[in-house]
């Protein structure tokens, strides 16, 4: 079999899904060409390309990051191992090519000879029309505006052509890192208003399915589901020009064939294959592989507290004792994660997050808190998970079903293709689910805001409210914005000693971003929101 038949055969894509230029990606006679070309291929992709999108799951964040640019970024600095890792607290010019922070206020410059996609000026009218849409449209995007106090339209103020402010509406030092997120991007306001419509003001239909940035990247074909091709955008000036200049990702469900590729030397990079795989190429050395842990991230058991059985705390408890946490961390994980359980009883609450709970696997302490709550006959529920990330999921949610099952909880498998699994989140219907959060910025306070304050943000995904919760968190973020170290440790021990007693989410480990790749590729970096950023690699 031909090496290009070959590829076609394991990726499961029809001929014509395939760009008509990709086959010769593959022949040796294109080296160059092939040098210049990152092949990426992964379990699933993106279902918008605009992170403005209703419902823009994870994958999405990858296009836009690489394809729209911020105000600001991050700098790098050595992380685990020498691998270059995002600096949470410093931050480098990016649209803007300088930025000055006042007391109540921060104020960008704009480079001057930034230009869109399709040739048009970035202008200080396009960045505030960008900021107005993200704190405007509602759900996940102005949500995470508002995790950093930037909330109004008003807020956003055009001084000049290229001279944007941000006025602060109170002290909050998330504001500034909220700025350099993937939310805050800008957006070709013109080309989208005349792809608007009443019915859709801020034109996500039309960036839904192409991408009107300034960015590194323009994606010029995308087949959901099959392929996202993407081309650099030689016209960039937000930072150095990167080497790679086409990338080619490929979606190829079973995680065999994405190892074989990768194997064999026809991808050059995936990043979600099961973990025996990832221990298997570590030993054997032919692949460069990374492992991680996610910054600010934990794999959970959510429980809906709206919905019995799950809005009695001993029913939650019970199923904190039944996780089988030591079975999911060697059979699932082979070790590539952190326990988030078994902390020693007389271990202190640290001020840090993810810290373990002292929760461990232990029947008969479930049973017996079962039995308190009228349940010593056990229930039925389901299980859900995301099948964009089945390689752990499903084996996951297997071991704790069988787990259950010996306190005679019957759980049916729920498996919600990834396309439509933060549109399920959101709808907090699903009783019983796996999930990961990992927050963006490595703050406490910041996860808890997302993930267990009473606003009930989209990631609040157990609908769980407590006055006496937001009250800790709402503390602790006036507490570090005023720089009050006592009350800020008090509140931050306090939430978390809050969330482990009413266990409305089980935590049971950061995970790790594995990723493999070819020897010759370089510049790989991590960031806060785990996806690639190809505009740092380079193949050798």
């Amino acid at each position: 079999m031909k090496r290009r038949d070959f590829l076609k055969s394991v990726s499961g894509l029809a001929a014509g899904a395939l760009a008509p230029t990709a086959p010769a990606i593959w022949s040796p006679a294109k080296a160059d060409a092939r040098s210049e070309t990152l092949l990426i291929v992964s379990e699933g992709g993106p279902n918008n390309l605009d992170i403005h999108g209703v419902g823009t799951n994870v994958p999405g964040y990858e296009v836009s990051w690489n394809c729209y640019d911020r105000l600001i970024s991050h700098e790098m600095k050595s992380g685990p191992g020498g691998v270059p890792y995002y600096d949470r607290d410093k931050f480098k010019p990016e649209l803007a090519e300088d930025f000055n922070i006042g007391d109540m206020s921060v104020t960008f410059k704009l480079r001057k000879n930034a230009k869109f996609h399709d040739g048009t000026a970035v202008t200080a009218k396009d960045v505030k029309w960008s900021l107005d849409r993200a704190v405007s449209v509602g759900g996940f995007p102005t949500f995470q505006m508002s995790a950093g106090s930037l909330t109004k339209p008003e807020q956003f103020v055009v001084v000049d052509d290229h001279t944007v402010r941000v006025d602060f509406l109170k002290k909050d030092r998330l504001t500034i890192p909220d700025l350099a997120v993937i939310v805050p991007c800008v957006v070709n306001s013109e080309l989208v208003k005349k792809n608007a419509s009443e019915k859709d003001p801020w034109g996500l239909e039309f960036t839904k399915q192409q991408t009107a940035g300034s960015g590194a990247y323009k994606v010029t074909k995308w087949t959901a589901g099959t392929e996202v091709i993407m081309e650099r955008n030689d016209d960039w000036v937000s930072g150095p020009m990167p080497k790679i200049k086409r990338v080619i990702w490929r979606m190829v469900p079973q995680a065999g064939n994405r190892r074989a590729l990768l194997e064999r030397g026809d991808a050059d990079i995936s990043y979600e294959l099961p973990f025996k795989d990832f221990q298997e190429m570590k030993t054997n050395g032919k692949l460069n592989v990374v492992s991680l842990p996610f910054s600010n991230g934990i794999q959970y058991i959510g429980m809906n507290v709206t919905k019995p059985p799950f809005d009695n705390p001993k029913v939650r408890q019970a199923m904190a004792y039944a996780m089988p946490y030591q079975k999911i961390m060697d059979a699932v994980l082979f070790g590539l994660a952190n326990p988030m359980f078994g902390a020693a009883k007389d271990k202190p609450t640290e001020v840090a997050w993810p810290q373990p709970t002292k929760y461990v696997t232990d029947m008969e302490k479930a049973k017996a808190l079962l039995a308190e709550a009228g349940y010593a006959n056990g229930f039925e529920t389901t299980i859900s998970f995301d099948l964009n990330f089945a390689g752990v999921n499903e084996p996951l949610c297997v071991l704790v079903q069988e787990s259950l099952a010996q306190l005679g909880i019957k759980t049916t498998i729920n498996k919600v293709p990834g396309a439509n699994w933060r549109t399920e989140l959101t709808k907090k219907e699903m009783p019983l689910f796996t999930n990961v959060f990992s927050g963006w910025l490595d703050y406490p306070e910041y996860f808890f805001y997302w993930c267990y304050h009473g606003n009930n943000s989209i990631f609040n995904t157990m609908s769980y409210k407590s006055p006496e919760m937001d009250k800790l968190i709402d503390g602790a973020r006036i507490a570090a914005a005023n720089g009050d170290t006592a009350a800020y440790d008090a509140d931050v021990k306090g939430f978390v000693d809050l969330a482990f007693a009413d266990i409305p989410r089980i935590p049971l480990y950061q995970p790790f971003v594995n990723v493999a790749m070819q020897k010759n590729i370089s510049g790989y970096e991590y960031w806060f929101h785990r996806r690639l950023d190809y505009r740092a690699m380079a193949k050798g």
